[in-house]
């Protein structure tokens, strides 16, 4: 039997989590307009939010739509204020929780992880794979197709369900899974409200969307380590790599994986992105090139953080950011330089004036 979610519904909603959700959303949004509007009546929103959620009147509202670049063109849709305060207040109590559910080498949005580690696991499992350097090791990598577009709702909201017994809870989910769709799945669902068809998709932008698509993929990284028995697995939001000396094993579970996404998920792997070559021969994994004695950025990825530097200082010479939060920013970029042959993009970083 799957571990149980203590929490209630109150301990989502009650004033003290709502206050403390507000101190974490404000990290690098103070001088944001809509957020310095919604700090004017900071506790009369609050109530307000409270009280509707109380007496579960709350609807999530709408999204913002725009367009960026990173690195390839993506479609954010941005909540309210208000909306995001919540969606903070859920994350609070929920992540912890779930956290524990994941295998370990599931590395994206999960605290004390990230892209570097996962990429420093790929290192070591190919070293333990190839014996140290002395034998062929074979690299299997896939993506899955427009990930964040294609969640289903009523899968999301079915997994939640196994975990979650309060109905309060589930209840307050649907209303946020609810509030975007990128396109009506043909299946009707008497699961799920509004106009008795599943949605699918969810929004780039939220917080609490990051901790859904994990929750939603954990299925398959259980079906991957304990099915497949693939003992060499990573995943990083919709990138995965897996493993093996054995070319043949990974052949013959490119299909097993397929279909699972396709029927447990309604997920697909994209067909132009499935790859299996020898680590030696150069492996691109989260920007990174990895060659059996060496890595190097992939030249995109150096114009992109040099880019993203210039942007971070943008925001700081407006007074969008904080000193201490551009900082941050760059000790991550020169975190990730360290784990490959980054040596003369992290001495033009340093050397640029850009620290304060």
């Amino acid at each position: 039997m799957k571990i149980q979610l203590v929490h209630n519904y109150n301990d989502i909603i009650c004033l003290e989590n709502l206050l403390l959700a507000w101190k974490e959303f404000l990290n690098g949004k103070r001088n944001k307009k809509d957020v310095q509007e919604f700090s004017l009546r900071l506790m009369d929103n609050i109530f307000s939010l409270h009280n509707d959620l109380s007496n579960h009147t709350y609807i999530h509202g709408g999204y913002q739509a725009f367009k960026i670049n990173d690195p390839k063109p993506r479609d954010i849709h941005k909540a309210s204020v208000r909306d995001r305060l919540l969606h903070h207040a859920i994350y609070r109590i929920l992540y912890p929780f779930f956290d524990q559910t994941f295998i370990s080498d599931s590395y994206s949005c999960r605290d004390g992880r990230g892209t570097h580690k996962a990429i420093n696991k790929f290192r070591s499992y190919f070293y333990r794979v190839s014996q140290n350097n002395t034998k062929t090791c074979w690299v299997l990598k896939c993506d899955i197709r427009k990930f964040f577009a294609n969640i289903d709702h009523k899968i999301l909201i079915g997994i939640l369900k196994e975990y979650i017994p309060d109905k309060n809870i589930v209840e307050l989910l649907k209303n946020v899974i609810g509030s975007f769709i990128s396109r009506p799945s043909p299946q009707p669902s008497p699961d799920y409200g509004r106009g008795g068809n599943a949605k699918i998709g969810l929004p780039l932008g939220n917080l609490t969307s990051q901790l859904f698509v994990n929750i939603y993929m954990n299925k398959f990284d259980q079906f991957v380590k304990h099915k497949l028995k693939a003992k060499y697995y990573i995943r990083y939001a919709d990138d995965f790599v897996v493993l093996s000396e054995d070319k043949k094993w990974l052949e013959d579970k490119i299909p097993e994986m397929g279909v699972f996404l396709r029927k447990k998920l309604k997920l697909e792997l994209h067909p132009d992105k499935v790859s299996l070559k020898t680590f030696s021969s150069g492996v691109d994994f989260l920007g990174v090139v990895n060659f059996s004695d060496y890595r190097i950025l992939r030249t995109k990825t150096k114009k992109r953080i040099l880019k993203k530097i210039e942007h971070k200082k943008a925001d700081l010479e407006a007074g969008t950011i904080t000193k201490k939060v551009f900082n941050q920013s760059l000790q991550s970029y020169l975190g990730v330089l360290k784990h490959c042959e980054g040596y003369k993009i992290a001495r033009r970083i340093k050397q640029a004036n850009y620290f304060f």
